[in-house]
């Protein structure tokens, strides 16, 4: 079987500079494949010269995380597709592990490696650690990571382990299936889209699976700081966006109400702290959300009538702030 290892580059000269190379290295297996999202800089001037083996697809517009991974694979024939990040580190066999298991296990449909920090090598990485959760209300979290909760990977999750999400960062699809399931919604352009197309797959009866015995190292913020109020406005929407499309439909009123008066309360903390620009987010992620939704641009998906078995029943935001329990291991007390 056929495998690509794409990634996707923009204005990225400097990362592929550093990264790449351990891409090529330790990737003797497959295709690896840099599409470009219509860069500025130098990217694939330096890639022609210095890598001429390396597949480019040039595009000419940015179109995202989400619209550009939409196209580059369109264009690309394989039966397995490593999405990979840029700033991404491989190490030695990182690869068989997770395509084996693919190949193996024909329920499983997606999977991602263990995600070290790249700056902090034994603690996991904020996107993706040990496997992507999410709670009844829609929030994210990571086993590893719970919100700014970051571990020290001692060894507690190195057990195959049914997820919710895969980490954008590195993710193994299938081709058909990325095609079955439309891709990425394009209109989230970055952010959250990973979770959105993961929640689509389970939707329709694939599993996730975080492969421990894979290990990469994820950089981190080299698109957009967690601290920039335009991902705080991604973050927001997008999240409410996945919520409405893949929801059943009697959890939709009720989750929908509690989630503004909670991301009402997350705005005001925003304005105490010091950051009225990540207030603005929030309340402008709002009303474009219920804009979309009034006007019919936001499509609910398949018709299920019950969540995901990997989703947390109880509130991820009770448990961290108010029970304390900043650990993935604590939520099982």
């Amino acid at each position: 079987m056929k495998t690509a290892v794409v990634i996707l580059n923009w204005n990225g000269q400097a990362l592929l500079q550093k990264f790449l190379p351990s891409v090529i290295r330790y990737t003797p297996s497959a295709e690896v494949v840099v599409a470009d999202n219509a860069s500025t800089d130098d990217s694939l001037e330096w890639l022609a010269a210095n890598y001429p083996e390396v597949t480019c697809i040039p595009m000419e517009v940015n179109r995202g995380y989400a619209g550009g991974y939409n196209e580059a694979l369109s264009k690309i024939e394989a039966d397995t597709i490593v999405l990979l990040n840029s700033d991404i580190e491989v190490t030695p066999n990182w690869l068989e592990p997770l395509t084996t298991h693919l190949n193996e296990n024909p329920m499983v449909s997606i999977c991602q490696p263990k995600i070290r920090s790249y700056k902090e090598k034994s603690s996991f990485e904020f996107a993706g650690a040990a496997g992507g959760m999410i709670d009844f209300l829609g929030y994210p979290f990571c086993r590893g990571r719970i919100f700014n909760t970051v571990e020290i990977d001692s060894g507690q999750y190195d057990s195959e382990q049914d997820i919710f999400w895969a980490s954008g960062a590195c993710m193994v699809i299938r081709k058909k299936v990325f095609e079955e399931l439309d891709g990425f919604d394009h209109n989230f352009f970055a952010h959250m889209e990973e979770i959105d197309l993961c929640w689509r797959a389970l939707n329709s009866g694939h599993e996730i699976k975080y492969i421990p015995r894979s290990t990469v190292y994820h950089l981190g913020g080299a698109t957009l700081d967690k601290s920039n109020p335009k991902k705080t406005y991604l973050n927001f929407r997008n999240n409410l966006s996945m919520i409405y499309k893949n929801l059943p439909g009697s959890h939709l009123i009720p989750v929908i109400g509690l989630r503004l008066i909670l991301d009402g309360i997350a705005g005001i903390k925003f304005l105490l702290e010091g950051h009225p620009a990540d207030t603005s987010a929030v309340i402008r992620a709002h009303f474009h959300f219920y804009g979309r939704v009034l006007s019919r641009k936001i499509k609910r998906g398949i018709n299920v009538s019950s969540l995901p078995k990997v989703v947390h029943k109880k509130s991820i935001l009770l448990e961290y702030y108010v029970l304390g329990r900043k650990k993935f291991s604590d939520l099982k007390k």
